[in-house]
């Protein structure tokens, strides 16, 4: 061995490997830097890399035969020569400009990093990191292209999500930005975003152009920037590119699950992606127009695209839904509201787990088919599948909304509150979780507290619910001229499931009360979000009834409306008891523990505070 390496180097052999190095290198730099400029495509710089691959063998090779050395190299002395030295030289030199870049930051990563010292340290600093991702704007120059900018804001939300190190915030609340330039800070402090991103959405033909940058919300710092000009076929890859290239500049890893990626391909039709994008819009508005426009839609997507998980995991959400924005359950009889009833949360049954079979890695499609199981008094189940909804994805509000409201519906109450703290400060912005969260104190006897919350939000904000919670936390504190004006407020009805007629009818009663009426049974019927009136004007067993007749039509409301303290009275009756066995309840507390206000007697009863 040792002869052969003294071979090696008679015949200069290290020499032209180190001279090959040096003019390879110095030619891959040369075409690296005229490519662009002559506008080469990419394959022939790999072409050119190839070759010098295959011919760095082939130069030693042809060096070991040919035994560069002098004539009489039976007495030459192999010796280090300045040729020699310059080659070592030249190969140090390349071998240091390609470690560092290798190993040094990018320019915009240093550039980053001198203006903003407090830039995360690593994986063990960066689990407290908050992201917020604002709309991205449409500059596709057709306004009916909205809702694809929309959506792929939504999507890169869902992608980083996935990055454990990472708390996506504002994923609803964002939306209130849209079209407004609004400095970064105050965004920042709004949302409760260390860092924003902002971005474009260009869609033209078969191609998409999206510009996204990472901002530090304290002092406008752009930390990475980037535009992705791609074949709209490959608009997965590129929202994975977007979100691993964020997580790359924030110095956190991905810390994704075995088999998980950031984004799984969610179709190969592009044109079912983009009914999908539509309907997402369309079930973002609520009401009942936009959701049963969803529902068409998506039924359309699924029939041709039977593979699209998401699809079906929306369609469940959808069917959810279409229930509560229905005005069946109000004007309909008992028999046509259970038809309606019953067909949106069987077809819901079944998209969601149809959602599941396809990608059991979806949350909301855990959330949907937990809904839907509510619905039937399946309360244990639907429990956990909200609890593995949460594992998948722990900030998702619309899961925490709909888990905050099971958990309210079975008694624990303070449980809800708890998940409602937690959706104030993912969705500051959101009126609908405010007002939701505000009457969950109130539920905990935290009446006074809810008030400036619900003085904070628009009159007419979160479909009646605001006006609701507003008019019973006032009439609790006997100011019922007050609750009156706050109902008369509401100009459209919403989650209230009333009628004009109805909001007039109880804020009529409102200004009578505290006087008990002699004729509770002859009171007009008040929607569910009004239920409250009947407790201040000595109706109080008449609370029971829209309660009843949601069991009556499939619609299981369990305790849900049933926990203000003004109803303490009510939970001790017998009615009350009987409707609490016959809609589930009692067998769930059994089985997994007893709710706040209640607890057993014996072996057969139970009593409620």
């Amino acid at each position: 061995m040792a002869d052969f390496f003294a071979e090696l180097k008679r015949r200069h052999i290290y020499r032209v490997a180190a001279a090959y190095a040096v003019v390879a290198w110095v030619l891959l730099q040369l075409v690296n830097n005229v490519a662009p400029i002559l506008d080469l495509p990419l394959w022939v710089a790999r072409a050119f890399l190839l070759l010098l691959v295959i011919g760095f063998p082939a130069a030693l090779f042809f060096a070991w035969m040919r035994e560069l050395t002098p004539a009489d190299s039976a007495t030459a002395r192999a010796t280090t020569g300045k040729l020699d030295w310059a080659l070592i030289g030249a190969l140090v030199v390349v071998i240091g400009l390609v470690s560092y870049q290798q190993l040094a930051p990018s320019p915009s990563a240093r550039t980053a990093e001198q203006q903003q010292a407090t830039i995360t340290a690593g994986a063990a600093n960066a689990a407290g990191i908050s992201i917020a991702v604002l709309p991205f704007a449409n500059l596709s120059g057709d306004a009916a292209q909205e809702f694809f900018s929309d959506g792929m804001t939504e999507e890169i939300m869902t992608a980083l999500a996935k990055v454990s190190a990472l708390r996506i915030v504002g994923r609803e609340s964002a939306f209130q930005f849209k079209g407004q330039k609004t400095d970064m800070h105050a965004i920042g402090q709004a949302l409760g975003a260390s860092y924003l991103i902002e971005g474009s959405v260009r869609k033209a033909g078969e191609r998409v152009r999206i510009t996204a940058q990472l901002v530090q919300a304290d002092n406008g710092v752009s930390l990475w920037t980037e535009s992705y000009d791609r074949l709209l076929q490959d608009i997965f890859a590129t929202q994975s590119d977007i979100a691993q290239a964020i997580a790359g500049a924030l110095r956190v890893p991905l810390g994704l699950a075995q088999g998980d990626t950031l984004v799984r391909d969610r179709t190969k039709d592009l044109e079912s992606y983009d009914q999908y994008l539509r309907a997402r819009g369309l079930l973002r508005a609520r009401g009942q127009e936009p959701v049963a426009g969803a529902i068409a839609v998506l039924e359309q997507v699924v029939a041709r695209d039977p593979g699209f998980a998401a699809a079906w995991a929306l369609l469940g959400q959808a069917y959810v839904v279409a229930p509560s924005v229905s005005t069946v359950q109000r004007d309909g009889s008992v028999e046509e509201a259970r038809l309606v009833v019953q067909s949106s949360f069987d077809k819901a049954e079944k998209a969601a787990r149809e959602a599941i079979r396809l990608d059991s890695r979806n949350a909301l499609a855990h959330a949907a088919l937990a809904r839907s199981q509510t619905r039937s008094g399946r309360w244990a189940e639907a429990e956990e599948l909200f609890k593995q909804a949460l594992v998948l994805d722990p900030d998702e509000p619309e899961v925490l909304a709909n888990y905050a409201q099971m958990l309210t519906t079975v008694g624990r109450l303070r449980e809800a509150l708890s998940i409602g703290d937690k959706l104030r400060v993912l969705e500051p912005l959101v009126p609908l979780f405010a007002a939701v969260t505000a009457r969950s104190m109130q539920e905990n006897g935290q009446i006074a507290a809810s008030i400036p919350i619900l003085e904070a939000l628009p009159p007419n904000s979160a479909g009646g619910i605001r006006s609701s919670a507003l008019a019973n936390a006032y009439a609790s504190e006997g100011r019922f001229a007050e609750a009156a004006d706050t109902l008369l407020l509401t100009t459209g009805t919403g989650n209230l499931l009333v009628s004009r007629r109805g909001v007039e009818d109880a804020a009529r009663l409102l200004r009578s009360a505290p006087t008990k009426v002699n004729a509770p049974a002859s009171l007009p019927v008040l929607g569910i979000g009004l239920n409250f009136v009947y407790a201040y004007v000595g109706a109080l067993p008449r609370v029971m009834e829209n309660a009843e007749r949601a069991l009556a039509i499939g619609y299981n409301l369990g305790g849900s409306s049933l926990w203000l303290p003004a109803y303490a009275p009510l939970r001790k009756t017998e009615r009350f008891k009987a409707y609490a066995r016959k809609v589930g309840l009692v067998d769930y507390w059994r089985a997994r523990g007893w709710p706040d206000l209640c607890r057993p007697m014996g072996a057969d009863d139970f009593v409620c505070d």
